[in-house]
C-alpha cells in the first residue's frame, strides 16, 4: 500500500486531502471580518499593493478577467471598471463564505453587471483554454495544495500573451525587517485576530503560511516552469509582499 502525500498546513505537515478542508475552516471562520482584519493588519497598506497589481495588469476595456482567490472582490471591483460592458470579470474562490462575502459587497457597491462568480479551486480550473486575457491570483496561492498543479492550470486557460499576477507575502530583503516583521506576525496577529475576529487560531496559521510559501525567486522559478515566460517580480514594502508577474508564451 503506497503511503499516503503529506503538505504543510502553516507549520504542521498534514495530509494532502486534508489541507483544503483546513484552509476551508480558516476562512470560512474570518469571512464576516476579513476586510477589517486586511485594514488593520497591514495598516490599509494592502489597498497601495492591490492597486499597483491592477497598474501593472495592464487590462483593458472588452479584456475578460479572472480573479482567482478573489475572496472580498477588492480586484474584481477595480477590473469591473476597466473591461467595461463589453469585458467580463470572473471573482472566483474555492470558499463559499468568502465567494458570498465578496457578492454582497460588490452587489451593494453596484458592481455586478459584467461580474460573475464561480466556487472553482485553482489546481482544477473549470474554464476552457486560452480564455482569460489576464488572471490575478491575491494572498491565495500559498493556501493551494498544489501550487504547481494550480499554476498550469492557470497557464492553460491564460490565452497566449496574457498574464498571470501573483500577489503573496514573501520574503523581506533585509534581516532587520524581517526579525520586526516575525515579531509582528506571531506576537501581534494572533492577537488582533483574537479581540476583532474572536480567532486567534485563523492568524497564528497565516503567519506560518507565509513562512512556509516560496520565496521570490523560487516562486519566479515556479512559474517558469509552469510554462510562462518573461517572468520578473516586483518587491513591496521591503519584500514582506511582492507582485509576480508571468506571460503566457
Amino acid at each position: 500500500m503506497s503511503e499516503k502525500k503529506t503538505t504543510h498546513f502553516g507549520y504542521q505537515e498534514v495530509e494532502q486531502e486534508a489541507k483544503a478542508g483546513l484552509v476551508a475552516g480558516v476562512f470560512h471562520s474570518v469571512a464576516a471580518r476579513y476586510d477589517l482584519m486586511n485594514d488593520l493588519m497591514s495598516g490599509g497598506i494592502h489597498r497601495i499593493w492591490k492597486r499597483f497589481t491592477i497598474e501593472v495588469s495592464g487590462v483593458r476595456k472588452g479584456q475578460r478577467v479572472l480573479d482567482l482567490a478573489g475572496g472580498t472582490g477588492d480586484l474584481a471591483a477595480r477590473f469591473s471598471r476597466l473591461v467595461g460592458t463589453e469585458g467580463q470579470v470572473i471573482l472566483a474562490d474555492i470558499n463559499d463564505s468568502m465567494l458570498k462575502v465578496g457578492r454582497d459587497k460588490l452587489f451593494d457597491n453596484g458592481v455586478c453587471e459584467n461580474v460573475q462568480f464561480v466556487q472553482a479551486d485553482a489546481q482544477y480550473l473549470p474554464f476552457p483554454d486560452n480564455h482569460f486575457d489576464c488572471i490575478t491570483i491575491a494572498f491565495g496561492l500559498r493556501n493551494v495544495t498544489d501550487k504547481d498543479l494550480a499554476l498550469r492550470s492557470m497557464q492553460r486557460v491564460l490565452k497566449p500573451g496574457g498574464r498571470l499576477l501573483v500577489l503573496e507575502f514573501s520574503k523581506p530583503t533585509s534581516e532587520t525587517l524581517g526579525k520586526v516583521y516575525d515579531s509582528y506576525s506571531f506576537n501581534v496577529l494572533p492577537r488582533l485576530g483574537k479581540l476583532v475576529a474572536g480567532d486567534s487560531e485563523s492568524y497564528q496559521y497565516l503567519a506560518e503560511s507565509i513562512r512556509m510559501h516560496p520565496d521570490q525567486e523560487t516562486l519566479k522559478g515556479m512559474m517558469e516552469d509552469a510554462g510562462l515566460t518573461q517572468c520578473e517580480f516586483y518587491n513591496m514594502t521591503g519584500g514582506v509582499v511582492a507582485l509576480h508577474k508571468g506571460v503566457k508564451a
